[in-house]
């Protein structure tokens, strides 16, 4: 059974009227040492995520009430790292649409998070902290995704 197929459909309803554009970008070697580094990025950022849920799960068993906005921060966390993952591996094959969608998102979680955190009483301290580190790994991430050599891989399609 291919994968491709099944992929390109859900790439037609994440992608929209982009999702047919795609790039050749595997010969930049300065795209890929990007997209390396986004990758380490995001792979701090799953590492941090299932950090905040062992330590919720851990302080959970030890009787401490961590609350229900601490375990759905982690959720969101994982479930936004995935995302991301996802719209990273599709980018390195050059569509259009998950650069886009990678950009995009990379730029307003680290907003919402910080916003979040900001919250007296919200979070605990430590969750607090991770949504800082998490944060500035998506800064990062976007710093990459900035940059004049990937914006240049991914030109705008035409209309």
């Amino acid at each position: 059974m291919q994968l491709e197929p099944a992929l390109r459909r859900l790439d037609r309803l994440a992608g929209g009227r982009q999702a047919d554009h795609r790039v050749d970008v595997s010969h930049d070697p300065r795209v890929r040492r990007a997209f390396r580094a986004v990758t380490v990025l995001l792979g701090a950022g799953f590492v941090l995520g299932v950090a905040t849920v062992v330590v919720a799960a851990v302080m959970t068993l030890g009787g401490d009430d961590v609350g229900f906005a601490v375990w759905m921060r982690c959720l969101v966390v994982l479930g936004i790292t995935t995302t991301l993952f996802y719209f990273l591996w599709r980018a390195r094959a050059g569509w259009y649409w998950a650069f886009r969608r990678l950009q995009l998102f990379s730029r307003i979680f680290p907003v919402v998070a910080l916003v979040l955190a900001a919250i007296p009483g919200l979070y605990p301290f430590w969750v607090v902290t991770e949504q800082i580190l998490f944060a500035i790994l998506l800064i990062g991430v976007s710093d990459y995704l900035q940059s004049d050599v990937v914006r240049a891989a991914f030109p705008r399609p035409a209309r």
